[in-house]
């Protein structure tokens, strides 16, 4: 009996520290999504200024260059850096962000932009638990999906020059089906990252920030296919 309750114990705490890492997680990506917005719909306020932006073609490049650069620094260097670089890192990362997406302003209605905000959370916090609750191991269609991330990546820049209707209708309907795949697994994968356990919580702040940058791309790429299917343009 006594071995029966030390086991219940443990599981108890196991799960405690559980949500709790999954709640930084989240956090963390909360912050980020709130900065993304505030940063766009203050930019938003000022037409002129993201008209001239987006004109700019120059300039976005770079800045989505950037992006990119950052991405790839933090998660190939995140145990390396304090926690204190890593949250720099990612605050600069959704604030670029937010600078980029106030264009979004330009073709479609902010009416449209909120309600389809409103259906990528509902969709993402779904598939979310989904990964989270599940038995079945994701780590196929986590593999199946980043290769249809790869194929829709491709078939983007194809369709730069053939700009075919058609086409960029099946790359948001399929974009859309590989990031819930992807929110499923990467959820499933964060919580497998936890039961591996921690060295420090400088450690696992580090990991919970990028686990959060992971997500937050997740929801990201999935709220922009949405909304170039859902958004009523201007």
């Amino acid at each position: 009996m006594a071995q029966d309750r030390s086991f219940e114990v443990a599981i108890g705490r196991e799960a405690v520290s559980e949500r709790s890492f999954l709640s930084q997680v989240y956090l963390w990506m909360a912050m980020g999504l709130a900065l993304t917005g505030f940063v766009a719909g203050w930019m938003a306020m000022n037409p002129s200024v993201v008209v001239a932006f987006a004109r700019n073609m120059g300039l976005f490049i770079v800045l989505a260059l950037v992006q990119l650069g950052i991405v790839f620094w933090l998660s190939s260097q995140i145990l390396r850096l304090s926690v204190m670089t890593a949250t720099i890192g990612f605050s600069i990362y959704a604030t670029l962000n937010g600078i980029l997406f106030s264009t979004i302003f330009l073709a479609y209605t902010a009416a449209s932009i909120a309600s389809t905000f409103f259906v990528s959370a509902g969709m993402f916090g779904a598939v979310s638990v989904y990964g989270f609750a599940t038995k079945r191991d994701l780590t196929s269609v986590g593999s199946i999906a980043f290769m249809g991330l790869i194929g829709i990546i491709i078939a983007s820049l194809v369709n730069v020059f053939f700009r075919n209707p058609m086409l960029d209708s099946i790359i948001s309907y399929v974009g859309i089906v590989i990031f819930i795949g992807l929110t499923a697994y990467d959820t499933q994968k964060l919580k497998s990252i936890h039961h591996q356990g921690f060295a420090s919580s400088d450690v696992l702040a580090k990991v919970a920030l990028l686990g959060a940058l992971t997500l937050y791309l997740d929801f990201i790429n999935l709220f922009l296919l949405l909304l170039r299917v859902m958004g009523r343009r201007r």
